[in-house]
């Protein structure tokens, strides 16, 4: 079923709109550097194909919430300010349709939510804890770390919480400053035995989200907050899953090698198509989708066509991800490389306020990196 759903599957359209929501209508005034606009050939259709209906991220995330607590009865959807909707109203209606006793408040208090979430999920039912921002995921940190990574392993296979995910929206919006614009995901991918996930797209959230919830391990799900209501698409109706641990090719090329997750694929593919009008360089597009596990097999095999790599993601450059995807490339691909892979990311700084286009590694910075190894 999704190989089928995927072959039809429209084009993407991203779109840079005004909202009226306070918390998001600083969207409509991001800089160029931190915004990628589509082009002018990767439009929608007037309507949706049969199948599919049109949303964005953040619709798409309350669909697959929604199909989650539609399908199991042991299902729990919770946080801070889920049952109102949430701070970037993800979970708005899910109340009215699932009930107080399935969807709601906690106390502010990361620590005390994903140790309930540990609890309930240890009991054998399915928990989905909302941080509701990245940035707050570190007072939890021990719980996901210590508790529900180890769970099955110290109690020798005995008990698990894999019915734990846990939701946090990450990375830049254009207006949030050192305390709401991080990228923690590094952190969780040094630890055994929890599963990491950034989807990049509304079709792509809904499908990996429900994979997540599905999964029988715990699940850190980490949602581009810049994309909820910029990026639009039509999403398949229903039910329907996105394999973990298996990356997507976004675009072809002979070239280079553009590995990235989450928000930072948009910029990957604003760049590729960029290169390609000015410079005729080909670029290939590589969404890992998952980062633990990553597809390491689909980065090499791309690479050793290519010969090139740039890795790009918006957190620090030291000790990030892209440092994991650049060492198993060089290990790996070694004969086949033209030049030395490069990464291509934040500051090793807090994150900036104004400085924030500076900061990130826009379609300016991914053009000089793939002109760089391209010119080596």
């Amino acid at each position: 079923m999704q190989s089928a759903i995927f072959q039809r599957r429209p084009r993407l359209q991203r779109l840079i709109l005004p909202v009226s929501d306070n918390l998001t209508a600083a969207l409509s005034s991001l800089s160029s550097s931190t915004r990628v606009q589509a082009d002018q050939n990767n439009t929608l259709a007037t309507e949706p194909l049969p199948g599919f209906k049109r949303l964005n991220l953040c619709n798409a995330v309350n669909d697959a919430l929604g199909t989650a607590l539609d399908t199991n009865y042991r299902a729990y959807v919770f946080g801070e300010d889920v049952s109102f909707g949430g701070v970037f109203r993800c979970t708005v209606g899910l109340l009215e349709r699932f009930g107080k006793e399935r969807v709601f408040n906690t106390p502010l208090s990361e620590q005390g939510i994903v140790g309930f979430g540990i609890g309930l999920a240890a009991m054998g039912h399915t928990a989905v804890a909302e941080i509701q921002f990245a940035d707050y995921i570190f007072p939890a940190f021990d719980q996901l770390v210590n508790e529900a990574a180890k769970y099955r392993y110290r109690s020798g296979g005995s008990f698990h919480c894999g019915g734990l995910t846990v939701r946090a929206p990450y990375g830049a919006v254009g207006h949030g400053g050192h305390y709401h614009s991080q990228s923690p995901e590094a952190f969780f991918t040094h630890v055994p035995g929890i599963k990491v996930v950034m989807p990049s797209s509304p079709a792509e959230a809904k499908g990996l989200l429900l994979a997540s919830i599905r999964d029988p391990n715990p699940v850190v799900f980490f949602e581009p907050k810049m994309l909820y209501r910029t990026a639009v698409e039509d999403v398949p109706e229903g039910d329907y899953t996105l394999p973990l641990g298996v990356a997507r090719l976004v675009m072809e090329g002979s070239d280079v090698t553009l590995v990235g997750w989450g928000q930072q694929v948009l910029v990957l593919q604003q760049a590729a198509a960029q290169l390609e009008k000015a410079d005729g360089i080909s670029c290939e597009v590589v969404d890992l989708r998952t980062l633990s596990p990553w597809d390491s097999e689909m980065v090499c095999a791309s690479v050793s066509k290519t010969g090139r790599l740039v890795v790009a993601h918006e957190a620090p450059l030291t000790g990030g991800f892209g440092a994991e995807v650049a060492a198993t490339v060089a290990e790996r691909c070694f004969t086949r490389l033209e030049s030395p892979p490069v990464r291509c990311c934040g500051a090793d700084t807090p994150f900036p306020l104004i400085l924030e286009p500076v900061y990130l590694p826009g379609v300016a910075r991914v053009m000089e990196a793939v002109r760089g190894v391209v010119n080596y």
